[in-house]
């Protein structure tokens, strides 16, 4: 299994821009397609993003989608989320979660390996 760091979190005006880092440790990181998930107080943790090994496709939730964007740097183990135009709906802890398979990658039980969490909170 790879560990997974996130950074990047913090409070926000709504309106503005965050970006999360994701490091993994490991020297397959370029094997694993990468996920970030998402879980506000009281709700179930719901896809955000995902991207594949390779950087080649990129997967969104409604919810985010012309606002958020996924992207990895295989040569520094590390994938992102920039976040712009912040709702407060955008509050939450975002997880990142990593798996060497591409199933359902919109279902948090396809990824194996989690971080612990980054809080975002966006306020209004």
């Amino acid at each position: 299994q790879v560990q997974l760091v996130e950074s990047g979190g913090g409070l926000v005006q709504a309106g503005g821009s965050l970006r999360l880092s994701c490091a993994a440790s490991g020297r397959t990181f370029s094997s694993y397609n990468m996920g970030w998930f998402r879980q506000a107080p009281g709700k179930e943790r719901e896809f955000v993003a995902a991207i594949t090994w390779s950087g080649g496709n990129t997967y969104y939730a409604d919810s985010v989608k012309g606002r958020f964007t996924i992207s990895r740097d295989n040569a520094k183990n590390t994938v992102y989320l920039q976040m712009n135009s912040l709702k407060p709906a955008d509050t939450a802890v975002y997880y990142c979660a990593a798996d060497t398979t591409f199933g359902h990658y919109y279902r948090d039980s396809a990824f194996g390996s989690w971080g612990q969490g980054t809080q975002v909170t966006v306020s209004s």
